[in-house]
């Protein structure tokens, strides 16, 4: 345990600045609350339970990262991870979300014992920086058609697929939502995608598109449409393995390159410029999609937001716990934010795509043996609906290139194991008909 007033001494803060950033931390990720229930309701799970759901999942592993971390870091169910539970898994895979919570319960837990074991770092050293850009990219682009799909904007298509909807009312104000996000991002606003949810849904009820919620404030807090209804037995089968896998390998990436970010900000380093603690942080990234799990949601993971409130002056792990308290005190409004409507919450769905679309420069396109395979993770991610499949086809074509080219010594064993498990994951279907013939 720490001492508070002795950390904020060292790494210069006091305790009003830190009130202020964990506020302004909540401020920037709220809008949480509202887009993981729509995503994950797609799978057939109690929208309402999710919302109650999401902000205590939240506010438990954020308050243990404050509590056992001392980080100024927030947690809650990840944007991309909880795509791929609700399409990747349930909507593509055909798997109840029970048996998709139990896939993310031990997925959270291969993180735990590959950290422990110092394998999780060996993983990141294996994959090129490239196709690790390609998985946050391809996830955004991802994510981007489903906020386009929710809006009305894209609409089925049996000559073409797909092609632009109708403007009809609602899709007009999620359009006039989007706008006003993008407005406030550009005068960096905090809390703009918020905002712009916010807009969207007092404009639907103005032109009588949903009803007025019966109170402002509820003390109804019922979680056990979702909670506890994990099946971890029902995912422990070969056929999902790779998907118990590639989970792991975007929490894994999504929380180290936050952690690290977020914690160099915070000048959580020392002399030599390495993060203290980072193996407990690790730890505590991993651990928290298994609560995640447990609680009824997707995979739990640290927010780049948090970089906001590091901005702010956040040093300390008190930042968090004031950010955890501000997701309680959100359960409170749990009735207001079920009539959200879904064309609401879906520009939230476009700027976040956007924002994770920002990485595309780090993508060496320049040097062909890494950009067709991130090229390929980027489109099928999209494209199949599918960010496993996505990424097993990236890792594939990275290894053929690389031996068809006479380089097979630059591709670490590591890489050669994990495009091993992808070609398996990709043929499952075929070597299941052929054991089964």
């Amino acid at each position: 345990m720490w001492s508070e007033s002795s950390v904020a001494e060292k790494r210069k803060t006091i305790a009003k600045t830190e009130v202020v950033a964990g506020i302004t931390t909540f401020l920037t990720m709220a809008y949480i609350i509202f887009v993981n229930p729509a995503i994950l309701s797609a799978a057939g799970m109690d929208r309402q339970a999710l919302v109650i759901v999401t902000c205590i999942a939240s506010a438990v592993t954020t308050a243990i990262m404050g509590l056992v971390g001392n980080a100024p870091i927030a947690m809650a169910p990840g944007m991309g991870l909880n795509a791929f539970l609700a399409y990747s898994l349930v909507k593509a895979g055909q798997i109840t979300w029970q048996t998709a919570l139990g896939v993310v319960f031990l997925s959270g837990l291969l993180g735990v014992v590959l950290t422990l074991v110092g394998l999780r770092k060996r993983l990141v050293e294996a994959i090129p920086v490239s196709l690790i850009t390609a998985i946050s990219v391809g996830i955004g682009l991802f994510i981007t058609f489903i906020g386009l799909v929710n809006m009305g904007v894209i609409v089925k298509n049996d000559a073409t697929l797909v092609s632009a909807g109708p403007i009809t009312g609602t899709v007009a104000i999620g359009l006039a939502g989007l706008l006003l996000m993008a407005f406030l991002e550009i005068r960096k606003v905090k809390g703009a995608l918020l905002i712009g949810i916010v807009f969207s849904t007092l404009l639907a009820v103005a032109f009588g598109y949903v009803e007025r919620p019966a109170s402002l404030v509820s003390f109804s807090f019922d979680i056990r449409p979702v909670a506890l209804q994990l099946d971890i037995l029902g995912a422990l089968k070969w056929s999902l393995f790779g998907s118990i896998f590639t989970l792991m390998f975007m929490d894994m990436f999504d929380g180290i390159g936050t952690l690290v970010a977020c914690c160099h900000e915070a000048g959580m380093v020392d002399e030599q410029g390495k993060i203290r603690g980072l193996g407990r942080l690790l730890v505590l990234d991993a651990s928290a999609s298994m609560i995640g799990a447990l609680f009824g949601t997707s995979s739990v993971t640290a927010y780049i937001e948090s970089a906001a409130g590091i901005e702010q002056g956040g040093r300390t792990g008190l930042t968090a716990l004031v950010t955890a308290l501000c997701f309680v005190l959100a359960l409170l409004f749990v009735s207001v934010v079920g009539i959200v409507p879904e064309y609401a919450t879906a520009p939230a769905l476009v700027m976040v795509g956007l924002f994770m679309m920002k990485e595309i420069k780090r993508i060496d396109f320049a040097n062909m043996e890494e950009a067709l395979p991130a090229f390929i993770i980027l489109v099928m991610i999209a494209l199949s609906y599918s960010i496993s499949t996505g990424l097993a086809f990236g890792f594939i074509s990275f290894a053929l290139i690389k031996l068809v080219a006479g380089k097979a010594g630059d591709v670490k064993p590591t890489m050669w194991f994990i495009a091993l498990l992808s070609l398996l994951f990709v043929t499952m279907d075929h070597l299941r008909a052929i054991f089964n013939s």
